[in-house]
Order: structure tokens, then sequence, then C-alpha cells
């Protein structure tokens, strides 16, 4: 476990960029990354985008999208894509054929066409302030699962549906790849920014392996990077 701490959001969103920048560049044949929409890559993309836009050298990296909230009615392509495409795929020129969509349809074939492919040589992650990673929630997926669909209580409706302007779109699942998904790409990059997260952070990087703290489970990973600006890591344990 790699930890890289910065001074503010910009320069997060900077080393994030030039994270993904150096997955692309690792070969000629064809690179697979995982990427996250939400709110913490947006200083990210508009970075990455300056730097992909316009260049034919970057044809051979393929996208996918790692979790996703559809549409009740299945009129529109799902929450987390359609946020992709307007922070980073459509501003950058990303071809449709460089894009492999996760739905609510195929959602079992997942871990199986990127096998196919060659596997994940890198996973960008945001962390929640309850420890969620991708559609990995607390009491929602165990650590043995692969891509899986959750199927949606009260609760959770209550929590996805501000996704959606029409409150009759929010569905009764969403999909997922699970722990066991994720942990077999060969590169982590988990990031974080902000007051907000440094509770988690603290509990995540110093803590134990729990499910109460889905992503606890990242830390046995290889290879795994966390990027934090000050404010995220604020209450981390400097002699550790």
């Amino acid at each position: 476990m790699k930890i890289i701490t910065v001074k503010n959001y910009d320069e997060l969103s900077k080393v994030a960029a030039q994270l993904l920048i150096g997955e692309m560049f690792q070969r000629h044949e064809r690179v697979n990354l995982a990427i996250t929409a939400g709110t913490t890559p947006i200083g990210m993309y508009e970075k990455l985008v300056a730097e992909v836009k316009n260049k034919d050298y970057f044809s051979n990296v393929h996208y996918y999208n790692f979790d996703e909230i559809p549409y009740k009615s299945g009129i529109r392509e799902g929450v987390t894509i359609g946020d992709l495409r307007e922070l980073y795929f459509d501003p950058a020129g990303i071809s449709e054929d460089q894009i492999h969509i996760l739905d609510g349809e195929n959602y079992e074939k997942q871990d199986e066409r990127i096998e196919a492919a060659g596997g994940l040589d890198a996973i960008l992650l945001g962390i929640g302030s309850d420890g969620h990673y991708c559609g990995n929630l607390p009491g929602t997926t165990k650590f043995t699962d692969f891509t899986t669909k959750v199927i949606c209580d009260g609760a959770m409706k209550e929590r996805i549906a501000p996704h959606f302007e029409d409150r009759a779109e929010t569905p009764d699942f969403y999909v997922t790849m699970g722990p066991r998904s994720v942990m077999a790409a060969r590169h982590l990059i988990l990031f974080a920014s902000g007051t907000k997260k440094a509770k988690i952070m603290k509990a995540f990087i110093e803590g134990a392996i729990t499910d109460e703290i889905p992503a606890s489970i990242l830390k046995m990973h290889p290879h795994l990077t966390i990027i934090l600006d000050e404010e995220a890591a604020s209450l981390l344990d400097k002699e550790k």
C-alpha cells in the first residue's frame, strides 16, 4: 500500500490523472481501465481530457464502468455511464468501441468479458464516508462476491432516489463489481478529498479489515495506491 498525500484537491486531481495516464502508456496493446463517476473525480477528468483528447495513440485504451444504477423504465442509459459520458467520454472524444458498459442486463457476464479482454490494468475508486466503494455498501455484498445485483430496500431506494429527476424512475436494484472482481485488477487507485473523508480514511488505513468498512478489504491488494489531500489525511497517525 502506497499513500500519497498532497496539499489540496487540485493537486490530488493532477496526481490521479498522471497515474491513469501512466497506465495508458504501459504498453502498445490493449489497456483496460475501470473508472469512477461522482464528485471527487471531476477535477481529474478535466485534466485528463486535456491530455487524452485527439490523441490517436490512446485508441488502445478501453474503459469499463464498475457499477450502475439503471432507470426503472429502461428508457435511457444508467446513471453511472451517463455521468461518465458527461464528465469524460464525450469531452475527450472517446470512441464508442472503447467503452464497455455494465448494466442490469449484462452484469452476469462482466467478469467473464473483462477476463477475456486481458483483465483490468487499473481501477480508479472513490470511497464513501461509510467506507463503501463501487456499489459495495455496508451490508450489501460479501468479500467473496464477484459482479452482482443488489436489491434495493426502502432505505436504499431513498439513498439513490436523488439521482433521478423523476422519482418514479428509481430502480428496485443496482449492479456492481464485487470485492473479488475489484481485487482482480492489477492496480487499485483510491482517492479521497476533504475533511468529510478524514474519519473514514483513518478507519480504513489504520483499522482492521471488516465488512463494516467494505473498502478495508482493499488493503490486502498487492498494488494499492491511495491519494489524499491534506484534509482527508488530517486524522492519520503521522508516526505509522
